[in-house]
């Protein structure tokens, strides 16, 4: 095992202590991160996002089963986060324009592995699903 890697248990002994007393593993920094980024569309628009800047209207039609309401608020998510930049133009209508900032850019590095991962075994893990359905209990 490689000695930069610490067991689990440390691990989340490190962050109850850094937590302070009560402290559980919804506190856990990893969760914490990686909550806003599982999220059904976050991939999909992070995705996106990294190829080019991309105005509201434009990330609609690229992502069409998406509602504008839920585009809006994992837009918001992404920016709270600060993966997602909002940049407002002055004109008539106000147009506005999403970017990935730099620490979206570093995320997405790791996300990318993770996406490309996906794509190679997809059909696996759907076979591993038919498999263990097919087992029913």
């Amino acid at each position: 095992m490689d000695g930069r890697i610490v067991e689990l248990k440390t691990k989340l002994e490190i962050y109850r202590a850094m937590a302070g007393p009560g402290a559980n593993l919804a506190d856990c920094p990893i969760r914490d991160v990686i909550c806003n980024i599982s999220g059904k569309w976050n991939s999909l628009l992070l995705a996106a996002l990294a190829e080019k800047p991309y105005r509201f209207g434009e990330l609609r039609r690229l992502v069409p089963d998406i509602s504008q309401r839920m585009l809006t608020q994992t837009l918001r998510d992404l920016q709270r986060d600060g993966y997602v930049h909002r940049d407002v133009f002055p004109t008539k209508p106000p147009s506005v324009e999403y970017s990935l900032t730099d620490l979206g850019r570093s995320m997405f590095e790791a996300l990318r592995h993770l996406m490309q991962w996906a794509e190679r075994n997809h059909a696996a893990v759907r076979d591993a699903r038919t498999r263990f359905d097919a087992a029913a209990f």
